[in-house]
């Protein structure tokens, strides 16, 4: 028998539909592999009203991560001067937020997930004004961590929110560009 073969594959991104899209990303978010992610013990309703939420937000938006037309990851965006690190960093023209998240599978793709997150950058970095990306993982989060470092995000400190102690990172259009020789131009 012989094991199948997993390319990496197209990586597109489309908004998140709330209620169409909602049992989806409550399986995903709710796994144990999701842990950061920090809804473990949503219900479904709690996630629909979550991407409700994000769907009606002037500064937040969610998209669902294809492979290949299949759901295979979550991408959040964010406006930092409105959402997320209000009054914890001082925001500079350009700055974005990003969260991603890969869903769970019992499929291993090598490199899927740094191929993930090189597409996310790629796609924030489509918007010219986009100058800077922000990020605040979960200090505990060390394999999110090392991607990040791999598309070239530099941490700067720690922060307090209220809900983790994160370490906040940035990583300029020219820092991405230089980690995964892609060119990141709008």
């Amino acid at each position: 028998m012989s094991t199948p073969t997993h390319t990496l594959g197209k990586l597109t991104l489309r908004p998140v539909d709330p209620q169409a899209d909602a049992e989806l990303l409550h399986r995903w978010v709710t796994d144990p592999k999701a842990a950061f992610w920090l809804m473990q013990n949503a219900k479904l309703e709690d996630v629909e009203r979550e991407y409700m939420s994000i769907a009606a937000a002037e500064h937040h938006d969610a998209f669902l991560g294809l492979h290949d037309g299949e759901p295979a990851f979550l991408m959040e965006r964010y406006d930092p001067r409105h959402v997320e690190l209000v009054g914890l960093y001082e925001p500079e023209p350009g700055d974005i937020g990003m969260h991603f998240l890969t869903a769970p599978s019992e499929i291993r793709i090598s490199g899927f997930t740094r191929a993930v997150i090189t597409a996310v950058m790629e796609h924030l970095f489509t918007d010219p004004a986009v100058r800077r990306v922000v990020v605040e993982p979960d200090v505990r989060n060390t394999a999110v961590h090392a991607l990040n470092e791999a598309v070239g995000f530099v941490p700067e400190r720690e922060i307090d929110k209220p809900e983790k102690k994160a370490l906040l990172s940035f990583c300029t259009r020219e820092q991405f560009e230089k980690a995964t020789g892609r060119s990141a131009r709008a």
